[in-house]
């Protein structure tokens, strides 16, 4: 049973792996499910957290509370912000007001270096914590666009098929081209090892496998394909492939003798946003996985959304998911 974020990063640091005392910023802190979660998350020693809000809503004695009205910091992140964003026409009083909204704030603190990362969205919604994170702490110098995945975990009374695997894009790209969809595998390969520790193997899916269908839709898929094997060579990974022949043993083998995924795939790519958020919310009612995400992947530090519909549970795995891509970050000079 692959280990959830949670469990990971407290077996990690149990083994004695350093994590750098990560600090992650919470844009929400006056929001009940993200203060406990965040409480959680510094009592099980995953994280110190700073909570952005006014301090006298948010009840935590001997937390570090940041109110972006009054904090020190706001005057040199007013300046910052101004100098990183004058060119789409911003004044001075403009960065000021931008600098004192919580998920501004929060992100400055991640670019200039106060925290690890930042974790918001139980509050506002995933456009406004995706543009911050992108205008603010940026792309990542080696990604080709920002996208998003979710982990899903079987659970404990699963099958012996039932696998931790890796959905993407499941959450953020409409429809991505086929040099995007080559960008998301990569990516999510990388989140494979840093989120699942597992070594990846991509299914790049539709509903044809090796050319049991032709079309335009396909003929994506297939390109994405041969643009990764051209440039990563060393990657596993096939397509085109049906969810089943990716998914199943005995069906990969019969639909795909030849490949080196079919069958047990952890990284399944899906064409499309309709593709991916369907599969994934039946994975996770139908099937009964533990859905975390939408996770962030391709910017330069971390920065990550909640659902609004999260518990203070989901906070708690959500902090653990930014601190083992900070960890990630840290190993490799790339984050995922």
């Amino acid at each position: 049973m692959t280990l959830t974020p949670i469990e990971l990063l407290a077996d990690l640091s149990k083994s004695g792996l350093p994590t750098n005392n990560p600090i992650i910023a919470l844009s929400e802190g006056e929001d009940p499910r993200v203060l406990a979660g965040g409480l959680a998350a510094h009592e099980a020693g995953l994280a110190d957290v700073i909570f952005i809000g006014r301090a006298s809503e948010i009840g935590a004695d001997g937390a570090s509370v940041h109110d972006p009205a009054t904090s020190d910091l706001t005057e040199g992140f007013a300046r910052a912000y101004y100098a990183l964003r004058k060119h789409k026409g911003i004044d001075e009083d403009q960065a000021r007001a931008a600098v004192e909204t919580p998920l501004v704030y929060a992100a400055m603190l991640v670019r200039e270096g106060h925290a690890t990362g930042t974790v918001g969205g139980a509050v506002a919604s995933t456009s406004d914590v995706v543009r911050t994170a992108i205008q603010v702490i940026g792309k990542a110098p080696d990604a080709a666009m920002v996208s998003s995945y979710f982990a899903m975990y079987p659970p404990e009374d699963a099958g012996d098929l039932a696998r931790a695997m890796i959905y993407s894009d499941s959450g953020l790209v409409i429809d991505p081209s086929s040099e995007e969809l080559a960008a998301i595998a990569l990516q999510s390969s990388a989140s494979c090892r840093a989120l699942l520790r597992q070594e990846p193997q991509v299914a790049m899916l539709s509903f044809s496998t090796k050319g049991s269908a032709r079309h335009e839709k396909v003929g994506k898929v297939t390109d994405a394909l041969a643009l990764l094997q051209q440039a990563h060579p060393d990657l596993k990974v096939d397509g085109e492939l049906q969810f089943d022949a990716a998914f199943v043993p005995s069906v990969g083998e019969r639909k795909a003798p030849d490949s080196n995924v079919a069958g047990r795939a952890n990284v399944m790519i899906f064409p499309n946003l309709d593709a991916g958020n369907i599969s994934y919310k039946i994975t996770q009612r139908v099937g009964g996985y533990a859905a975390i995400g939408p996770i962030l992947q391709g910017l330069a530090r971390p920065a990550n959304d909640l659902s609004r519909g999260c518990s203070a549970e989901d906070v708690t795995q959500m902090i653990a998911v930014t601190v083992l891509q900070a960890m990630a970050l840290n190993e490799t000079g790339s984050a995922p």
